[in-house]
């Protein structure tokens, strides 16, 4: 007879270890099962930024607060390292500016609009040049996504006893057994497929009639820059502000997304935002763009890599621009829902679909969604 938990859950990305530890919170015995022999796809391929300021008011954003709680938590179990950098959006446009000034005046979010002084004061990556204002939000966090997911699943594997299967990839899902290619079996009361951006591995029929689209992003790293903090807050454009939805809330959102369509095509052709992120070592992600399914090809491109550096220097400085590395990651998301959950048969679910928001909604959303499962009102 096969071993037996009460939850398996596919995948060892951040969506994957989120709802291994919410089952295992509820009591429930837990197996992982990553093909892989440590995660490897979006989980660890992003900015490690915590980003809750990009959620829209009401359930999304509240999501992603509780999101931040479990990662705090995660944090004072001595599972992961955070930082509570929080984040400073610039704006080096008037129609930049006014629609920061109009988000700030929502009072939806904790944010405080800053002089640009007073942004210089704090941030010592902003460009001077041409600065307007900045606006600071005290909720975002920041960890390195290539330390966090190995280090999350070490500690539920050694804290609270959740078993993994790595190196090991699933080939089917039938009737609350796993089968996997080197021919082991594990039965379950409920399975839980967290694929990322695999929708051809397992039931690719309903991944396919969720509407799931395939998002490829370019990033870059520039080695330690010696005058900067770990600490330092995120950074974020005004390029920045057509690509979350929590600001299409504003009147001149319009406008801003229009100036920037005439002005420079080429960054809505390949969904070009800019933002940079210092890690604990003084290196700093930069990035990304934004290119979709048939678009998707397995080769990087040199022009959207010097698009993201050309924006990047009009709002940061750095003491050394030579890029140490170049990679890209694939995810999934859908075009309007937050995350794509669908239940394919009894017991037997699939949840992905989180976009670029993995980091800051996976806690919070698997929360929510065993709450639901085990009919807890939240």
């Amino acid at each position: 007879m096969p071993a037996g938990y009460d939850v398996v859950v596919v995948g060892a990305g951040i969506v994957g270890l989120a709802h291994a530890w919410m089952a295992r919170r509820r009591g429930l015995s837990v197996l992982v099962i990553e093909r892989t022999p440590a995660a490897q796809g979006a989980s660890v391929r992003n900015f490690g930024m915590i980003w809750p300021i990009g959620q829209p008011a009401g359930k999304l954003h509240e999501t992603a607060i509780r999101s931040r709680e479990l990662w705090l938590e995660l944090q004072q179990a001595g599972a992961v390292q955070l930082s509570t950098c929080g984040s400073i959006h610039l704006a080096h446009r008037d129609d930049e500016q006014a629609v920061l000034e109009e988000f700030c005046d929502q009072g939806s979010h904790n944010v405080s609009l800053l002089t640009a002084q007073q942004v210089l004061q704090q941030c010592p990556l902003a460009n001077p040049a041409g600065l307007r204002c900045g606006m600071l939000s005290q909720t975002e966090m920041r960890v390195d996504p290539r330390q966090a997911s190995r280090s999350i699943a070490e500690w539920l594997a050694e804290a609270l006893q959740v078993d993994f299967e790595f190196g090991t990839m699933v080939c089917s899902v039938t009737d609350g057994t796993v089968q996997t290619t080197n021919g082991r079996r594990w039965q379950a009361q409920t399975v839980i497929v967290c694929g990322g951006s695999d929708l051809q591995t397992l039931f690719p029929e309903y991944l396919q009639q969720a509407g799931l689209k395939l998002c490829k992003l370019q990033m870059l790293a520039v080695p330690p820059q010696r005058n900067l903090s770990p600490e330092s807050a995120h950074i974020a454009s005004g390029l920045t502000l057509r690509h979350y939805q929590s600001f299409e809330s504003c009147p001149g959102h319009q406008q801003l997304r229009a100036r920037i369509a005439s002005e420079t095509p080429e960054l809505d052709r390949y969904g070009i935002h800019v933002m940079a992120s210092v890690m604990p070592d003084q290196r700093v992600i930069l990035g990304d763009s934004h290119v979709y399914d048939h678009e998707i090809t397995p080769f990087d491109s040199a022009q959207i890599d010097d698009l993201i550096l050309r924006e990047l220097r009009k709002i940061i400085r750095l003491e050394d621009w030579q890029v140490s590395e170049r990679w890209h990651g694939i995810y999934a998301k859908h075009p309007q829902q937050p995350v794509v959950v669908t239940e394919v048969a009894p017991g037997i679910r699939l949840c992905t679909g989180t976009g670029g928001a993995g980091m800051t909604m996976s806690f919070g959303l698997a929360d929510r969604l065993w709450n639901q499962w085990q009919g807890v009102a939240s």
